[in-house]
């Protein structure tokens, strides 16, 4: 680092801030922070240490620039998104690559130089007038071998507020880095600004709006917009980032919940667990009398021969839509009481509270929320209904305001994986909840094997099975092959491996009717973890091991007051033979014809299962009962 180059970064900070950079002593932060100011020309920047008042100017910025109002419960805030910037951006995410590198078509790509010249262009001033806030963060715990420093360049206080609840600070991780840090870098702007409801600014740009990744440099570009998924890099962003670099060092990055699952002793066994959306993931994270970690996001090394896991996060950024008093009592509580929350996209009352669509108690007439004025009726300029509040409304807060929080949080070496569970939406094929045979069918046939129909609800077309490997295909940012193999090699490389389950909480009968109820998840959660303690034995089925009915009953019995019968247990653990020979089949045309670098492995091992299943479809007819095991 130049003395001349020094000098620009002294001119355009405070003597207090500049300092602050000064002592990092790391002149790829120096260079990073100098070109981007250069180029996005803020009127000011604050720089922030780990320090409590440096959060709580980010807080007060947000308030005073517009992004954020207080609410009446103390703590609360509400955030605005623009009426168009209500979601992640998939068709203006993309990864900039060099040419001749393929990552699969099922990812977006475009000419690396190409789209750092348009990114330099959209930059060119996009700051003027506004606070340039830079902010460090550490991706894990800090002081462990999971740790990743992270530095954010962002106009929006809302977006660094956000992060301050999410993410643990980093300033004093890049201190003890020093100049060896490999840090992830995010630039993000809100743009030019207009007005929403409350006097509240969002993005005005937003044919404008760009989410560039660079991997080799490892830097998300986030332009012209404010919406949690696109703007707070350090989330499905920087997961990108570490995917790809975890592929190169052999450890994993997975779209999961981490979680303690008790026994009656007081026994706690940690699982990890991978849900595509709407398939139960915050709910089995959030399950009363159990542990949380995290919700959404982990990384797995391999330490001592065992798997272990960390939450990536240290706060949720969740959404807020359905959750009610009776179902959801552990988020209810943490929403509906003073604590540091950012509510976004929901609706406000005339009393400053705020209703979400599926709330309990009664839904106001009018109010303000992502559209303006708000009032029951009211459309939009195609003609169709405007919510009271936004079906992706979020909430963000830090973990620790949940009483069931488990304190290896931030334990540096994390947690040791017992199990890892596997779940999607199927109707008609999985049961409630069954074991693989062993890590590599695990990984196969329930992880990279996964599905998820959709609903109603949410495309007009119920019954629709999306491919959606390890519920991780929205965020690789490498093949899906390569993807596979990283975590069968992981899997090769323990010396004691986790079990690894799959689950159903959607099955039905042939009338349409559910075979699960609600709570039922709480059983086989404790059916897991008695497995991986050794306390219970399994029917060997074709497709894996299901629990013994004797062992069931004594579960919902302790765990749930409740009786359960033989002919329950029977319907939902019949193994359906036809529908699992068709997904075999569906399975390996996805392989052969949209997947063009499948492990071979994968091909084995779901021939192997077809032959078993049309074995005992032979001997025992197309729909078996456990019984016949």
């Amino acid at each position: 680092m130049t003395r001349e180059t020094l000098l620009v970064l002294k001119n355009r900070l405070s003597d207090h801030d500049y300092q602050k950079i000064l002592r990092l002593d790391n002149p790829l932060i120096n260079q990073f922070i100098i070109r981007s100011i250069e180029i996005c020309n803020p009127e000011r920047v604050f720089v922030g240490t780990d320090l409590i008042e440096d959060q709580q100017y980010i807080r007060e910025a947000a308030i005073r620039n517009h992004e954020e109002r207080a609410l009446a419960m103390k703590g609360h805030t509400i955030h605005f998104d623009g009426y168009y910037d209500q979601a992640r951006d998939k068709a203006h995410t993309k990864f900039l690559v060099h040419p001749g590198i393929t990552l699969g078509p099922e990812l977006n790509t475009m000419n690396r130089d190409e789209g750092l010249k348009e990114v330099s262009q959209i930059m060119k001033n996009i700051m003027k007038g506004h606070e340039l806030f830079i902010r460090f963060y550490c991706l894990g715990p800090t002081h462990s071998v999971f740790s990743i420093p992270c530095i954010q360049l962002t106009d929006s206080a809302y977006v660094a507020h956000s992060e301050d609840l999410l993410y643990r600070q980093g300033y004093q991780e890049f201190l003890r880095q020093g100049r060896n840090a490999r840090f992830f870098k995010f630039v993000h702007s809100q743009g030019a600004l207009e007005e929403a409801g409350f006097g509240l600014l969002v993005s005005k740009n937003r044919e404008q709006k760009r989410v560039y990744i660079d991997l080799q440099d490892e830097v998300i570009y986030s332009l012209n917009t404010q919406y949690g998924g696109n703007s707070i890099g350090l989330k499905k962003l920087a997961m990108r980032l570490a995917i790809h670099r975890c592929a190169q060092e052999g450890w994993l990055t997975e779209h999961m919940l981490v979680m303690g699952v008790t026994s009656p002793g007081g026994r706690i066994r940690y699982f990890t667990g991978a849900f595509p959306s709407m398939c139960g993931k915050t709910s089995t994270a959030m399950m009363n009398g159990e542990k949380i970690i995290g919700d959404d996001i982990a990384y797995l090394r391999i330490i001592d021969g065992r798997a272990r896991a960390v939450n990536v996060e240290a706060g949720i950024f969740g959404i807020i839509e359905g959750i009610n008093e009776k179902n959801d009592p552990l988020q209810w509580n943490a929403l509906t009481h003073p604590a540091e929350v950012i509510f976004s996209n929901v609706l406000v009352t005339a009393e400053d509270d705020v209703y979400w669509n599926g709330k309990s108690g009664v839904r106001p007439a009018k109010g303000v929320n992502f559209s303006g004025e708000w009032s029951d009726g009211k459309v939009d300029e195609k003609g169709g209904s405007v919510p009271a509040s936004h079906k992706n409304a979020r909430f963000t807060f830090r973990l620790e305001i949940l009483p069931n929080l488990d304190t290896h949080l931030h334990d540096p070496q994390g947690v040791e994986v017992h199990g890892i569970i596997y779940g999607g939406r199927d109707s008609d094929t999985s049961v409630p909840v069954e074991e693989s045979f062993d890590w590599v069918h695990g990984i196969i046939t329930k992880g990279a094997c996964l599905e998820s129909e959709t609903t109603a609800a949410t495309l007009g077309k119920e019954g629709v099975r999306v491919f959606n490997p390890m519920s991780n295909i929205d965020f690789l940012s490498i093949p899906i092959g390569q993807y596979i193999q990283n975590n069968l090699d992981f899997g090769a490389r323990l010396s004691t491996q986790p079990r690894v389950f799959s689950v159903n909480y959607f099955l039905k009968d042939r009338q349409g009717g559910w075979l699960n109820e609600k709570n039922d998840k709480e059983i086989w959660l404790k059916w897991m973890e008695r497995r991986v303690t050794g306390e219970v034995d399994a029917i060997r089925t074709p497709t894996g091991l299901i629990p013994l009915y004797g062992d069931l009953q004594v579960l919902f019995s302790e765990v749930l007051e409740k009786q359960y019968g033989k002919k329950e247990y029977i319907e939902q653990f019949t193994t359906r033979v036809p529908e699992n020979i068709a997904k075999m089949q569906r399975m390996e045309v996805i392989f052969r014809t949209r997947i063009f670098d499948t492990p071979t492995v994968v091909f084995s091992v779901l021939k192997d299962q077809e032959k078993r299943l049309m074995a005992a479809q032979q001997k025992h007819g197309e729909y078996i009962s456990p019984e016949q095991w």
